[in-house]
């Protein structure tokens, strides 16, 4: 009976140290007409050195508390919402043509109103702003930070760099499935276009066929990518050869790649976006 006691103490001990480690606010914003609702994350024991929008991956994904208390114990502020049709949000989440252009371009009007939202909010006056996300957020944050233009990092997980009938041929082939083969390889871009017994056509229904690299050569802030080598949900190589030649026309854009994991790898490369932010920042 002693020993139950005393786990409940450390419990309720341990819970109000993490309850005074950061504050949890709902927020509510407009993007087309539609009101989105979310949560801005901040730390209480240190001051803030940056602020970000987390933006979702694919799915009727709720608000991700979770990565935006990691953030603030790191003294990042996080803005975190419900996407639309989803949670508390209000509007409807489109499930059947999700990479459509029409799609695409709402999500990132969702993400653009939320970055107003953090921007304008009393804690971050003064901070330094960024994106981060992780995997479909790839075709969706540099359509909102182009729109933008306040920001000034983005650091994005998993995030193709590649147009989404690219990735399509590539997820197709590997079923989505990271490290392939009992070896952990994934196929190239190449080896999946090259398997194909008919040509690719992109859906005409779908509108344009979305491609990062339009949006990323008009920015003018630093970007790191996050890729995990054994990866089987987007092509990786392709990506990197795409951010390749975007930094060697005069990009501020970095990678790591991370050669052993897949596809959802924060849990063990979140400190390195972390590092790169404060160095950014400072």
């Amino acid at each position: 009976m002693t020993i139950r006691l005393l786990f409940f103490a450390l419990v309720l001990i341990n819970g109000n140290i993490d309850a005074a480690e950061f504050s949890i606010e709902t927020i509510e914003f407009q993007s087309r007409q539609v009101r989105l609702t979310g949560s801005i994350v901040a730390p209480t024991k240190r001051s803030p050195i940056a602020a970000v929008v987390f933006v979702h991956g694919s799915g009727p994904q709720k608000r991700n508390l979770y990565w935006a208390k990691r953030f603030a114990d790191n003294g990042i502020i996080t803005l975190v919402y419900d996407k639309r049709g989803v949670g508390e949000s209000g509007g409807v989440y489109e499930s059947q043509q999700s990479v459509s252009e029409k799609n695409i371009n709402l999500l990132a009007d969702d993400a653009l109103a939320a970055f107003e939202a953090l921007r304008k909010h009393p804690t971050t006056q003064g901070l330094a702003l960024g994106y981060t996300g992780i995997s479909q957020a790839g075709w969706i944050v540099p359509i909102a930070a182009e729109k933008s233009g306040q920001l000034d990092f983005i650091a994005l997980w998993s995030a193709p760099v590649c147009k989404v009938s690219e990735e399509d041929i590539f997820s197709r082939y590997t079923a989505d499935r990271d490290g392939v083969d009992a070896g952990g390889r994934v196929p190239s871009f190449q080896e999946a276009l090259n398997a194909r017994t008919e040509k690719y056509r992109w859906p005409k229904f779908l509108g344009k066929d979305s491609n990062p690299s339009d949006h990323l050569q008009h920015l003018d802030v630093p970007g790191l990518w996050i890729f995990g080598g054994r990866d089987g949900s987007i092509p990786v190589d392709l990506s990197i050869q795409r951010l390749d030649r975007l930094s060697e026309a005069g990009h501020e854009y970095e990678y790591i790649l991370y050669s052993h994991l897949g596809h959802n790898n924060m849990p063990k490369t979140f400190e390195s976006v972390v590092s790169w932010i404060k160095r950014i920042v400072h």
